[in-house]
């Protein structure tokens, strides 16, 4: 089992940053981490995933060259670096480990979830 805590969510002005954090207690070796949010209305959708070593990352069109996703294997931790927030990136942002077969950039791959951390952005 694995279970995952985030925290860093908050209300930012458009323009600002913001950083997320997400523990991760339990089995947690050599899992593939990402970050997704939910807005209101829509579907879930990915933001960005890293792999174990850090080696790979992706990131979604919509966020390329503002967001930055990295991980502390050690504080068993992943962090995304929020920057140049827009309103349209208001959502609940939730962390996930994919618990084997290696990178994924899939929703349904991911195994464990956490409870998700608002994030708005005012125009």
């Amino acid at each position: 089992q694995v279970q995952l805590v985030e925290s860093g969510g908050g209300l930012v002005q458009a323009g600002g940053s913001l950083r997320l954090s997400c523990a991760a207690s339990g089995r947690t070796f050599s899992y593939t981490m990402g970050w997704f949010r939910q807005a209101p209305g829509k579907e879930r959708e990915v933001v960005a995933t890293i792999s174990w070593s850090g080696g790979s990352t992706y990131y979604a069109d919509s966020v390329k060259g503002r967001f930055a996703i990295s991980r502390d294997n050690v504080k068993n931790t992943v962090y995304l670096q929020m920057n140049s927030l827009r309103p349209e990136d208001t959502a609940v942002y939730y962390c996930a480990v994919r618990r084997s077969g290696g990178f994924s950039t899939s929703i349904t791959t991911y195994d464990y979830w956490g409870q998700g951390t608002q994030v708005t952005v005012s125009s």
